[in-house]
């Protein structure tokens, strides 16, 4: 769906899959991410390990996805009444929070392919795609690796929470409709 075909204002079939599909992914991955941290060593735990690789990896190329169709398929335009109503502030946080989360996106998945590869242990995406170490192995390197990519997560975390609690704020308090240009279905 072009953007002469869609209704004024809302984000395109294509981004609006892109945006949900990642949404969903990030939530299962924060959550299998804290529930496997504490796990003891077990064959549970290196499936999870290796699922949550998996994820990462197909995240990392749904976010490139979303970032070439983003930069090939300007979103839409806050609408006109919505703009006039946000102090400047608003607007700040707005795009930071955006661009924050683009970086992230690429941010996070990386520095775990980058603690993996230090660490030795090789990703191989479904158990049938190796691909290159992101670094060479070295333990230390692991070590200070590791707890930037807990960083990058929680710091993900906490703007995707604020840009739902922004969502939720259009939605319910200010009204203003802006939540429906990213929901599936009629505007």
């Amino acid at each position: 769906m072009n953007k002469s075909s869609r209704p004024a204002g809302r984000y395109s079939g294509i981004a609006m899959a892109l945006h949900w599909l990642l949404a969903l992914m990030l939530l299962a991955l924060f959550i299998v991410g804290l529930y496997m941290a504490d796990l003891p060593f077990s064959p549970q735990r290196v499936k999870l390990y290796n699922y949550h690789k998996w994820a990462g990896i197909v995240v990392l190329t749904l976010s490139f996805l979303r970032l070439l169709w983003r930069l090939t398929h300007r979103p839409p335009e806050l609408p006109a009444a919505v703009a006039r109503a946000m102090p400047a502030w608003q607007h700040w946080a707005h795009h930071g929070t955006h661009y924050a989360l683009y970086l992230l996106f690429f941010a996070v998945p990386l520095l775990g392919w980058a603690y993996s590869s230090a660490a030795g242990f090789p990703i191989v995406v479904f158990g049938v795609l190796p691909l290159p170490d992101f670094v060479a192995a070295d333990k230390a390197l692991a070590e200070a690796i590791k707890p930037w990519h807990g960083y990058a997560a929680y710091a993900m975390a906490a703007l995707v929470l604020l840009h739902v609690a922004a969502a939720l704020k259009h939605q319910f308090i200010d009204r203003d409709g802006l939540m429906a240009r990213m929901l599936p279905g009629r505007a």
